[in-house]
């Protein structure tokens, strides 16, 4: 019923990362089903059963983990509802943990450290590879894209003549189009002829994707992972994950003066609420707010001295 399962939700459209992680918590679901004594038939599987094991899988784990794990489960009960094992689907009752935008600050990266970055990608041996990573970083902090659209790039989605990417829907359900900078168009450029090159030297001419390995084939989104915290583990930057330069870009657009509305445009979000999260740590309207506060009036430099 899983296998069946999963090949109806990878026909979504979803990306193989979602389906990975999707498989994996069924299938962590599945085992403790199986560990039971005396094994539940799947058709007597009840809420008290679905309780023990929700509650057996939110030790040690944070909120947004117990959430997809109920939301996964919810899903997977629907389909046994539709093929009539289930007469009902208990989880469609169940509320998991709150979760809302505000619990946890985005991790940003510091500017010294985002230097230290791209001075690592920049000592990278190799032209090519020089070439590939410095236009990875510039277009992940450049541009905001997460990991799975860079990896889905194509070369036509970047146009010269309009400085913009096409960028796919796939996460969002509609496409966006992202205005590119000064250094990131110079980096694509530089890029594009490497590319073309390795291409040509693979005999992979027809590649659509825009970045690609050193074997001519479309970078995995677990390739640039590991290049990232690789350069990150050599230049000591205590990076966590790649979404951090996502979560860098907006909060540093927010800074440098850019309207909460254009950065929701540029990020792709679907509603404003979780753009205005970066405003918790990134916001000069409030900083200079509290630069006006009374307390600056008479607490004066010579007022502190005497």
């Amino acid at each position: 019923m899983v296998d069946a399962y999963m090949d109806e939700y990878r026909g979504r459209g979803t990306c193989e990362a979602t389906v990975g992680y999707t498989a994996a918590r069924l299938a962590r679901w599945g085992g403790w089903m199986k560990s039971r004594r005396p094994r539940p038939a799947l058709e007597a599987i009840d809420a008290e059963l679905l309780t023990s094991y929700l509650e057996r899988s939110a030790h040690f784990r944070a909120k947004t983990t117990v959430y997809a794990t109920l939301s996964t489960m919810r899903g997977f009960g629907d389909y046994l509802v539709r093929e009539g094992y289930w007469r009902q689907n208990p989880l469609r009752w169940m509320k998991g943990p709150k979760v809302t935008p505000y619990n946890r600050l985005p991790r940003r990266i510091d500017r010294s450290h985002m230097e230290a970055l791209w001075q690592q990608a920049a000592r990278t041996q190799g032209e090519f590879s020089r070439a590939l990573w410095v236009t990875v970083l510039a277009l992940l902090y450049g541009t905001g894209l997460r990991r799975g659209e860079l990896e889905r790039l194509d070369l036509e989605a970047f146009d010269r003549a309009e400085a913009t990417l096409r960028i796919d829907g796939r996460k969002t359900g509609r496409e966006r189009c992202v205005p590119v900078s000064d250094l990131v168009y110079r980096c694509l450029e530089v890029y594009a002829p490497a590319r073309h090159n390795i291409l040509e030297r693979t005999g992979r001419l027809g590649e659509r994707a825009l970045l690609v390995s050193r074997t001519g084939q479309r970078l995995s989104a677990q390739a640039i992972s590991n290049a990232i915290h690789s350069f990150a583990q050599r230049a000591d930057v205590p990076l966590v994950t790649v979404h951090q330069f996502r979560h860098s870009c907006a909060s540093d657009l927010l800074e440098a003066g850019v309207h909460l509305a254009e950065v929701q445009r540029i990020l792709g979000h679907q509603g404003i609420a979780t753009t205005v999260r970066y405003a918790h740590i990134a916001d000069p309207a409030r900083r200079a707010a509290i630069a006006r506060h009374p307390i600056n009036d008479f607490l004066q430099p010579e007022a502190l001295a005497a």
